[in-house]
């Protein structure tokens, strides 16, 4: 006979782990299944660890821009205490108690196994069945997306996982896969003296961003020492003698010591019983409603819905998931137009909303402004390592930002300004009315304001 309970929380990543704990200190009774870390990717495998890499790949970078600017400086790249502390401060050896205990203690029932959904709304884990009676939230998040590529199954490749965990660095390493995971990792291993070369069939990296974003991104990481294959898919991939050979569309090879896979991510609901929701077991992506409702007493969140890989948005829908489940009188509804997103290269580069391409594929009278960081006056000051640009797309119809990216050395926290432009419909007329305090970086979105 199934156990009753309120609320099962199959996937306990960020977005489940934040589910599960609030509705469970409201005194419902929930029970969260997870069987990798409590925590999810991120905390591991992902934003945590990887921006530890990132801090400590831009402390060489900028010390070695301290000639012509301050007197002379010189820097030996250690990996040691880089994988030491990704070890001992992020994710104690990858251990997930802390996690777990966090959960416990705020009343949840955590059940480490694997989930199998057996109707709708019950789910066997660890032997025993559960029945809610609330209702089912999937929060099974992503896997990484390995392509069919001939002779790459059964070889030591890496994904970000193994990049992650690694002590030792390789000589050489060849990455596929030019998006923001790749590019991050790439830069990292290279301002630690790996010889990295990128591999992406598309004619530009980042290319689900700007053009410009691209551009910048690759100039930046060629003066890493990055070499960079664009435009050829990998066709084959040979491994001899601790060696990656990878041969492109176009006839030629690469090889390298390593080879990182970093190719995007897919969803992880393989065997999960989702046909048991009457929900189709090969799609790309939960389906979800304004409510993040996937189904009747059924909720999805996080990188299972399809709504970008983001760790805030699997807090968002966690938000309104609970709310919902709730019936809480204001419970907010999903609104993802103003969506952020960072690639934590240096030069930082933010984005929110559409892109031109996509505003003028949505039919919406376009409008763009663009400025480049080193003509602002905090650029001109900044001057090593001032590479960026503001630029902004506008619905002229409407009067108001439907996008915008923010490149540069704090890219990302400039972008708040133009997401909640984005979010809240800012007229762009109130916009330029604004007084920027100077001289800051953000000072050039008055600048991109002046080009629509």
């Amino acid at each position: 006979m199934a156990d009753k309970v309120d609320v099962v929380v199959v996937g306990l990543g960020v977005g489940g782990e934040e589910t599960a704990g609030r509705l469970a200190q409201t005194g419902l009774s929930v029970v969260g299944v997870e069987s990798r870390l409590v925590g999810g990717e991120c905390p591991y495998y992902g934003c945590i660890p990887s921006k530890m890499m990132i801090r400590a790949a831009n402390l060489i970078a900028e010390t070695r821009r301290v000639p012509g600017m301050a007197g002379t400086s010189s820097v030996e790249p250690d990996w040691a205490p880089v994988a030491r502390r990704i070890r001992e401060e992020a994710t104690d050896t990858w251990n997930d108690k802390v996690a777990v205990d966090r959960l416990v203690n705020k009343g949840a029932t955590v059940i480490k196994e694997r989930a199998t959904i057996t109707g709708p709304n019950t789910v066997s884990a660890g032997g025993r069945e559960y029945e809610a009676s609330r209702g089912l939230v999937i929060a099974t998040g992503t896997i990484p997306a390995v392509p069919p590529i001939e002779g790459l199954a059964g070889t030591p490749y890496w994904t970000n996982r193994e990049a992650i965990e690694v002590e030792t660095l390789p000589a050489t390493l060849v990455v596929l896969g030019g998006g923001a995971i790749g590019m991050e990792l790439t830069q990292v291993f290279a301002r630690f003296g790996v010889q990295v070369t990128v591999v992406e069939g598309a004619e530009q990296v980042l290319s689900m961003e700007e053009p410009e974003s691209g551009v910048l991104a690759r100039e930046a990481l060629e003066r890493d020492g990055v070499t960079f294959r664009t435009g050829s898919h990998a066709k084959q991939i040979g491994y001899a003698d601790d060696t990656f050979t990878i041969t492109l569309a176009d006839g030629s090879s690469v090889s390298g010591e390593k080879l990182l896979v970093a190719t995007g991510r897919r969803i992880a609901t393989d065997d999960l019983g989702l046909d048991k929701l009457g929900l189709d077991p090969k799609a790309r992506r939960i389906e979800v409603d304004e409510h993040v409702r996937a189904g009747d007493k059924v909720w999805a969140i996080g990188d299972v819905t399809g709504v970008g890989v983001f760790t805030h948005n699997a807090m968002y829908q966690a938000d309104i998931a609970v709310r919902d489940i709730l019936q809480e009188a204001d419970a907010p509804t999903a609104s993802y137009h103003a969506m952020p997103r960072v690639t934590f290269t240096d030069p930082e580069i933010g984005a929110v909303g559409m892109t031109e391409k996509q505003a003028r594929e949505a039919g919406l009278n376009v409008r763009t402004g663009l400025t480049q960081i080193p003509a602002s006056t905090r650029g001109w000051i900044h001057k090593a390592g001032n590479e960026g640009f503001i630029k902004l797309i506008a619905d002229a119809d409407r009067g108001v930002l439907v996008g915008a990216t923010s490149a540069g050395p704090t890219g990302g926290e400039v972008l708040s300004a133009l997401a909640l432009a984005v979010h809240a419909a800012v007229p762009v007329h109130s916009l330029r009315q604004m007084i920027y305090a100077y001289p800051t970086f953000h000072r050039a979105i008055g600048e991109a304001l002046k080009e629509l």
